[in-house]
């Protein structure tokens, strides 16, 4: 592993909000098995700059490492679980970004 920790930022619009409670309940549980942490999620950004306009609402969350934030997405049960997800909202993105790197 890695060690260098990174963040994970989804944008979605939301269109059946009673299906995507089912991906709510059951994605915490999975976040925290793959050490990950919600940092927040907001559903009214605000856009200051640029062509494309963020749309819905925006999670941030993190995970100690690339490959734990691999393992999460790559785990079945969390891809049995964004099925509820894929049925209830539109994924703008979902994308991994890594952290600073140690400075001596």
């Amino acid at each position: 592993m890695s060690g260098q920790k990174v963040f994970v930022i989804a944008n979605l619009v939301i269109n059946d909000k009673e299906t995507y409670r089912v991906y709510e309940k059951g994605f915490f549980p999975l976040l925290k098995k793959h050490g990950g942490e919600l940092i927040t999620f907001d559903n009214d950004v605000r856009h200051f700059e640029g062509d494309t306009k963020i749309e819905g609402r925006v999670i941030l969350f993190t995970f100690s490492s690339p490959e734990a934030a691999e393992g999460w997405y790559k785990d079945p049960d969390y891809q049995e679980l964004a099925e509820s997800r894929r049925e209830s909202a539109v994924l703008k993105n979902l994308t991994m970004v890594k952290s600073l790197p140690p400075r001596n």
